[in-house]
């Protein structure tokens, strides 16, 4: 349900937009849901280490229950522990298997989110794609309450918050000193200043604006205090546990679319939802294959994270290179189905690559510190990627005589067809070049994977 929830609101957009008249703040309501997401993924993990797994998955599930109600923090903390869940149940040699099966779920709900999100709004409000989440959510909190021992995950931790003089077995006076609260409310400033100041960018503020700046600043200066307190935590002997361990600084070890479909190309919420079918079919191939390559075929990581960059790079510059005209080229089905490979590859990746090497002691803050920074990137990339489609269809509408239109801004969007038609078809022109611009800074920051997935190289390569 937490992966389901994203590409639902997605392909509902166009509806909820149109309905809140504000169509350049649409990305906001998927980086809403994404600042809430990953302000709380390390912390949860971290917290789940010291109150156990079964306290803060139920917790997060209920989070996610009552907010999906009202409308949305729980969804970090349910996606963050399900894969450490994974790893406290299952031996290394089979975390191929397992993960893959995982990363298959999450495959699924991305393929039927779009045509859940596309058939709601086009049927009903599209309030009852929060609503639905309730009912399904409460069978899940049921079973995890009834089947997960309370214990779980509590067994290798004790040994990592001993007592200050060695001894393991000593008691910890009270597992709430074990909680890095400073670090936590560190940690959850600095990604929400950092995430805002991105979602603001040229949208409501301007790049140069006191506004961006400023939080851009108060980002930079909170992450640097957390690195210090981190290293000073982690380094001390005393029983706080540190929610981000500096030791792992030292270890060297799809939104436009929919729109797409809708706007230029005047299909329904339900019709674009399953032109993203190709890729999210791909998707869990692209996982599979990945798996068997690692598991069986014992392929290097680094090797493999390189090849699902260059699947990504090839995927996003089939789909920025589309026609302006507002018919559908075949061309767009390949490269859905190419992104999604590359996507399905890297995906899965990381679950598997984390686990090898980091401690048993630090494993569910390495997995959560893994989603934390990746739902981090994907708010980011979707805020510059607002910003690049915003600055463009604000560039080609400040050419326009004010009397040739009756667009004023690019909130106004959302609601073509009230316009004449030569009217329409230029906007829809405007409209695709600004989509394929977004999918070559797609390509961008698909390319940027090659040489952070260079960090990793050893003689000895990692192999999972």
């Amino acid at each position: 349900m937490v992966n389901l929830e994203i590409p639902v609101v997605t392909t509902s957009l166009v509806e909820i937009t149109r309905e809140l008249s504000g169509f350049d703040k649409a990305s906001w309501v998927i980086s809403s849901y994404l600042l809430g997401y990953v302000a709380v993924i390390v912390i949860f993990a971290k917290l789940s280490d010291i109150y156990g797994r079964k306290a803060i998955f139920t917790g997060s599930i209920i989070c996610f229950i009552i907010f999906s109600a009202a409308c949305r923090v729980g969804g970090g903390g349910c996606f963050s522990l399900s894969q450490v869940i994974i790893t406290d149940i299952v031996p290394p040699e089979r975390y191929p298997r397992y993960v893959s099966q995982l990363s298959m779920v999450s495959s699924l709900a991305l393929l039927c989110g779009p045509i859940v999100g596309g058939a709601i709004s086009s049927h009903t409000t599209w309030r009852w794609i929060f609503i639905i989440n309730v009912p399904i959510s409460s069978i899940a909190l049921v079973l995890a309450g009834v089947g997960m021992p309370k214990d779980l995950g509590l067994g290798h931790v004790h040994n990592a918050s001993a007592s200050p003089s060695g001894d393991e077995h000593a008691p910890v006076k009270s597992t709430f000193a074990r909680v890095d609260i400073l670090g936590s409310l560190l940690l959850l400033f600095a990604v929400l200043s950092l995430t805002a100041a991105f979602e603001e960018a040229d949208s409501e503020f301007p790049w140069k604006s006191a506004y961006v700046i400023t939080l851009l600043i108060i980002s930079a200066a909170l992450w640097a205090i957390l690195l210090v307190w981190e290293r000073s935590v982690t380094q001390k002997s005393s029983v706080r546990e540190p929610v981000l361990p500096w030791r792992f600084f030292t270890n060297p070890a799809m939104v436009s679319l929919p729109e797409r479909f809708q706007l230029v190309y005047e299909l329904s919420g339900l019709d674009a939802g399953i032109r993203l079918i190709p890729f999210s079919l791909a998707v869990p191939f692209g996982t599979g294959m990945a798996s068997a390559l690692l598991g069986k075929k014992r392929i290097p990581v680094l090797y493999l994270l390189g090849f699902g960059a260059c699947l990504q790079v090839a995927g996003f510059a089939l789909l920025g290179t589309l026609p302006l005209s507002p018919s559908i080229a075949p061309r767009m089905y390949a490269g859905e189905v190419i992104a999604g490979l590359g996507c399905g590859v890297n995906y899965i990746l990381y679950f598997l690559l984390i686990p090898n090497i980091v401690a048993p002691r630090d494993r569910a803050v390495g997995m959560g510190a893994g989603n934390q920074f990746r739902i981090i990137g994907s708010a980011i990339v979707i805020a510059i990627c607002t910003s690049v489609f915003n600055g463009n269809m604000r560039a080609k509408l400040s050419t326009v005589e004010p009397s040739s239109f009756d667009v004023n801004s690019v909130s106004d969007l959302g609601g073509l067809a009230s316009l004449p038609p030569n009217v329409q078809d230029t906007l829809k022109a405007w409209l695709s070049d600004s989509y394929n611009t977004q999918m070559f800074v797609l390509c961008g920051f698909a390319a940027a994977q090659v040489p952070a997935a260079l960090a990793l190289w050893k003689r000895n390569q990692i192999t999972v």
